[in-house]
């Protein structure tokens, strides 16, 4: 899968599906050539043309050639200072002050399977999945050593990248810019795409022409975070969801990040991804090294969904772990919107009682169980049961749901504390600050300093404690606000612009102990909802709550924008009450529970007081969730139609199962029209030969002239070729209500 030509200098990384070539040229420096679509053998056809470009200096061995210069080579790692005036990869302080190093090829190394990152959530292959390819640069000073690693597997099209930075020479410097990939385009036609949004407005998709100049999505604040994903995506401007080329760009980092693009002069486009370099530095001694965190890059000419595909089988395959990786999800009923922090050991039980009656199987508590906590304002910190509100402690609640056929779940956050706590009183040196200034607040409460050892200790003994005290099946992770006075106590004035960064390495040594402690106890990441959804929490929590939005409708857009990056199986998705609690929206039962069955399925209100008739429809979906489940959370995912730009009123998204046995198909409309055209469904993935029965068929309620469900029972049981699925199409029934939401099963013959 990685060859070598040391006659032309051309290292090639290929599988079926894709190319990735590189190419070292007058023995120093490193180029990037070709990326994409699988080639048998990269003989320079488009070679690169070397033209005398005005204001592009030579480097000093070339002065006299004059169609030699950095500014215009297409480099895999650039820095900046001899000639190349395009974003650097890489940024240092030498003890001097110069920030200028010069780094050139030294050697290489090619090894079956994957190392693992030191300390960093990372991708994982054996010697039969895949190859590694490093390379050696040295700067000619002698003070620095770089190695690039490129992974590629044998059956993805996709490559990881990551870099490693060495102090080779006698005194200090600092780096100021670590980027984990850089990548050179011949050319500009493009669109970008990128994930934004907000609180409770999570990975929406935005796609425009890319332009001229410097773009950049990022985070700087202190997480991955709500706003902006650390992904981008640029796409070939014919490209859609089906078809067309798609180059994919995802970090596996839960801290501040850049993904920068530029448009140079000559029409060219570099796109650098890593760590923010915003208020970023790491002080290296002689012989330290820093290790960046990893980049994925994912080339489809399938669009994307051929995008999306190769991310959900690289995290499903090679990036979650433990348990879980290949377990059904249990189906949950959170308390949270249910009685928020008012609850005792009688409601719980009577929660309980009601989620074993209507087939749920996990009961997890929120909020308010520990110290003296009935509202935001305090204890976090002091991970201790409320006996006042729990008589029997989390023993008894969590033998009150076992012994009823459920599991039981917790919620912490650890990374706080509140200023009302035991823990704050007895170490207020322990939270994020600066000497002489005030902290700034978010939900009333601080930031914990996790680069300190103790501080990380301590959250790992706390945390330990309480999950040794009681029988607890799920742990509900959130971080509930982002950094603020990003700085540490504990460490040197040359050290401070490390601590966000290292903020985030302690998190995940925290993470790594307790996961391996606790190998049986299903781990959810939260921020907020999906403020930190992102690979690097999904490589110590298999699944993320999606968002705290949790009414339907906005669930749409959430969920598929989540879907770019991330499988179904890594969403938490659950049914809340109407009025939404977030939008006030009112949708019908059927409606929220299609939208949930995207994500691992839950409630997220108050069971105990819904109807007998809602109870019953509430049964209904449970059976159908627990029928299709397989399917939704291990098939292959498409989604036909998006909630974005021009279908903004419609979505559609199928599943085939991983034996191809079993497809599902949902549509959603969000309001209804007059005069509208009639919806045809093409789906896609079936093999075209074959016949395909339909077992279930759920219309929207309200179909036009009060149709009713049991009028469409015959459609369940007929037959149909999956080439006429696919090309002629499946036709939806005009609904005169809002919100419709339709479910489609089928089932291989």
């Amino acid at each position: 899968m990685i060859t070598f030509d040391e006659q032309t200098g051309i290292f090639h990384l290929h599988n079926k599906q894709v190319s990735y070539v590189l190419q070292l040229v007058r023995g120093r420096y490193l180029l990037h050539r070709y990326w994409g679509r699988a080639i048998r053998e990269f003989r320079d056809a488009r070679a690169f043309q070397p033209i005398d470009r005005s204001f592009s200096p030579q480097p000093a061995a070339y002065e006299n050639e004059r169609t030699f210069s950095l500014d215009v080579l297409p480099q895999e790692y650039p820095a900046y200072g001899h000639g190349d005036y395009r974003l650097p990869a890489y940024e240092v302080r030498l003890a001097d002050g110069t920030t200028v190093t010069e780094l050139f090829y030294d050697s290489y190394k090619i090894q079956k399977g994957k190392p693992e990152l030191a300390g960093l959530p990372a991708a994982y292959a054996d010697k039969h999945e895949a190859e590694t390819l490093t390379i050696f640069l040295r700067d000619t000073a002698d003070k620095l050593g770089v190695e690039l690693h490129y992974t590629i597997f044998a059956d993805l099209p996709i490559i990881t990248r990551d870099v490693k930075l060495t102090n080779t020479g006698t005194a200090a410097l600092e780096l100021l810019n670590a980027a984990s990939f850089s990548l050179d385009f011949p050319d500009h036609d493009f669109d970008r795409l990128m994930l934004y949004g907000g609180h409770a407005a999570e990975r929406s998709l935005e796609r425009r022409p890319l332009v001229r100049g410097i773009e950049e999505v990022s985070s700087r604040r202190g997480a991955s975070s709500h706003q902006a994903s650390p992904f981008l995506a640029l796409a070939r401007p014919e490209a859609t969801e089906k078809q067309g080329e798609v180059y994919g760009f995802n970090l596996v980092w839960s801290g501040e990040f850049a993904l920068r693009t530029e448009v140079e002069q000559f029409g060219t486009t570099r796109l650098i991804g890593g760590i923010n370099p915003f208020e970023f530095r790491w002080y290296l001694a002689p012989g330290e090294s820093f290790q960046t965190p990893e980049g994925w890059l994912c080339y489809s000419r399938k669009g994307l969904n051929g995008m999306s595909q190769a991310f959900h089988a690289l995290i499903r395959q090679h990036l979650l772990r433990g348990r879980y990786q290949h377990a059904l999800r249990p189906i949950l009923v959170n308390n949270w919107e249910a009685t928020y922090f008012d609850f005792d050991d009688e409601k719980l039980d009577q929660l309980a009682e009601c989620a074993a009656d209507l087939g749920i199987e996990m009961m997890v508590l929120d909020d308010g169980w520990f110290g003296h906590r009935n509202d935001d304002n305090s204890s976090l910190g002091d991970w201790q049961v409320n006996t006042d509100k729990l008589k029997k402690g989390l023993a008894g609640v969590a033998a009150s749901v076992h012994k009823r056929g459920l599991k039981f779940g917790l919620w912490f956050e650890p990374e706080m504390v509140s200023v009302d706590s035991d823990l704050y009183r007895a170490h207020s040196d322990w939270v994020l600050q600066v000497r002489d200034y005030p902290s700034s607040f978010g939900r009333h409460q601080l930031v914990l300093d996790l680069s300190r050892q103790e501080v990380q200790d301590y959250i790992v003994r706390s945390v330990s404690d309480v999950l040794q005290s009681a029988p607890i099946d799920y742990v509900k992770w959130d971080f509930n606000r982002h950094i603020t006075e990003g700085f540490s106590l504990a460490l040197p004035p040359e050290r401070q612009g490390e601590t966000r960064t290292r903020f985030v390495l302690g998190l995940y040594h925290v993470l790594e102990t307790l996961v391996q402690a606790f190998p049986d106890v299903l781990f959810e990441s939260c921020s907020g909802g999906g403020g930190r959804f992102d690979a690097g929490m999904l490589y110590y929590m298999p699944q993320t709550w999606c968002s705290d939005d949790t009414d339907a409708v906005q669930r749409l857009k959430i969920q598929s924008g989540t879907s770019m990056i991330y499988p179904p199986i890594t969403m938490g998705a659950h049914v809340s009450v109407t009025p939404n609690h977030q939008v006030g929206r009112v949708t019908p039962m059927q409606t929220r529970a299609f939208a949930a069955m995207l994500g691992c399925y839950g409630y997220e209100l108050d069971i105990t007081r819904m109807s007998d008739a809602e109870k019953a429809e509430v049964r209904e979906h449970i059976a159908l969730y627990k029928h299709l489940r397989p399917t939704l959370q291990f098939g292959t995912f498409y989604r036909l139609l998006t909630p974005f730009a021009g279908t903004a009123n419609e979505t559609a998204w199928q599943w085939v199962s991983e034996d191809g046995k079993q497809v599902v198909l949902m549509y959603f409309k969000t309001l209804a029209e007059p005069a509208c055209p009639i919806r045809t469904l093409r789906l896609q993935g079936l093999e075209k030969n074959q016949v395909y029965r339909v077992t279930d068929y759920w219309p929207a309620k309200g179909l036009a002239h009060d149709t009713a469900l049991a009028q469409h029972m015959p459609l369940v049981g007929r037959q149909f070729y999956g080439d006429e699925l696919m090309y002629s199409g499946l036709t939806v029934e005009k609904t005169d209500a809002d919100f419709g939401a339709w479910l489609w099963a089928f089932e291989q013959q």
